[in-house]
């Protein structure tokens, strides 16, 4: 027996035309990540708009793939932090080749990135850390990412452990950063822009690097458009 499917639905976008596209992959992606952002803060339907699937190659030349949250984004790409010993990280180090998406289903919108991924720059890194809220904080020393666990009683004992170590006293600084804690950053060599349009003509407009460049160096890209 199978699983019952959703209904088939059309999907009555805007769509995107060459007309309207940013002169930057990177315009473009901050007015579509700007307007996902707003419109979860007024309403429930686009719930965690930075959700960002993060695809890898492990050992094997298996994919694997799964979702962080975008925490950083600026010309040189997408960003996330991640224990450094996790599996995504450790498959990165192995192969930096990585890809992405973006996904508002509401909006009918997409952006995929592919290139290769490096770290982030501790100073960053830093930053970001201290601005979580305290129970994030320490729930990046609690967890060893990735690695094996028997139930969850030792996590939540971990937890607790390091809560009573590093008590909540309302400073950024109370918990330091975690020795094997950090970001990586995607640096794109092609950025392509999905908007779902009626009977599945779905507008696919691709930046694809021609030349050194961030994402908002109009000289490092070309455009083009792809067959739904």
């Amino acid at each position: 027996m199978t699983a019952p499917l959703a209904p088939r639905v059309d999907y009555p976008g805007e769509g995107l035309d060459e007309s309207d596209l940013a002169a930057t992959p990177f315009a473009q992606a901050s007015r579509w990540i700007e307007d996902a952002v707003a419109r979860s803060a007024h309403g429930p339907g686009v719930p965690e708009p930075t959700a960002l699937s993060v695809a890898t190659v492990d050992a094997d030349g298996l994919p694997d793939v799964r979702v962080v949250l975008m925490r950083f984004f600026d010309p040189s790409g997408p960003g996330f932090v991640t224990h450094l010993d996790s599996a995504k990280a450790r498959q990165l180090r192995d192969n930096p080749g990585v890809a992405a998406a973006l996904t508002w289903p509401s909006l009918y919108r997409a952006i995929r990135f592919r290139g290769h991924a490096r770290l982030l720059p501790t100073d960053a890194v830093a930053a970001y850390f201290t601005s979580r809220p305290w129970g994030s904080r320490i729930s990046a020393w609690a967890s060893e990412q990735s690695a094996p666990i028997a139930g969850r009683a030792p996590l939540e004992e971990r937890y607790a452990e390091l809560a009573a170590r590093y008590p909540d006293t309302g400073s950024p600084q109370d918990v330091p950063v975690p020795p094997r804690w950090g970001g990586l950053v995607i640096v794109p060599d092609e950025v392509e822009f999905w908007a779902g349009r009626s009977n599945r003509l779905h507008d696919r407009l691709v930046f694809t690097r021609v030349a050194p460049g961030t994402l908002d160096d109009a000289a490092a890209w070309s455009v083009g458009r792809r067959q739904p």
